[in-house]
């Protein structure tokens, strides 16, 4: 059911993220985008996270010259990979990892607590409340902490409903 319930959620996201599309306003544009990659690449800014404006500590924070760069602004958080074309098929593996680790996490929890013979929807439950915390639950620090937005939260824990569903799906039909 470990193999089966990842292979599942793997190709259910293929299907939400490249035919129904519903992350496609995800990520945005920035305006005059050539212009602003041509101002930040003087920096040769290395791979990493980052945040304009930045305090070195909370008192820094507190200080009028932060205050003045936060409404000077822009406030931002962003990444910046490697210079290269994006390359699907490392994050795809990655993906199907994941997939693997959450399948195997939620079996085993339901795997302690129930026993051979347990029904269907009561395996059902326990599968997929595991599931649907390794798949959705993570992402909301992403909106209450970095400023994604909360639609952004919201789609990707309707997409980690979905997997959590398909995953406890299979492991109830496969359940001893």
């Amino acid at each position: 059911p470990v193999l089966l319930s990842a292979a599942a959620v793997y190709i259910a996201s293929s299907v939400i993220h490249m035919v129904l599309q519903w992350h496609r306003n995800d990520l945005r544009a920035v305006p005059d985008e050539a212009g602003v990659a041509d101002a930040l690449r003087p920096f040769a800014i290395p791979p990493g996270h980052y945040v304009i404006p930045h305090a070195a500590d909370a008192k820094e924070m507190k200080s009028p010259d932060f205050a003045a760069r936060s409404e000077a602004g822009p406030v931002a958080i962003f990444t910046v990979f490697p210079n290269r074309l994006f390359a699907m098929g490392g994050s795809l593996v990655q993906w199907f990892g994941y997939c693997l680790a959450v399948s195997g996490i939620a079996g085993f929890a339901a795997g302690v607590g129930l026993g051979p013979g347990t029904g269907f929807w009561t395996v059902f439950r326990a599968v997929s409340v595991t599931a649907f915390a390794g798949y959705a639950m993570g992402v909301f620090q992403s909106s209450i902490w970095w400023g994604r937005s909360w639609g952004f939260a919201l789609r990707t824990a309707a997409d980690g409903l979905i997997y959590a569903w398909i995953t406890a799906a299979i492991f109830s039909w496969l359940w001893p």
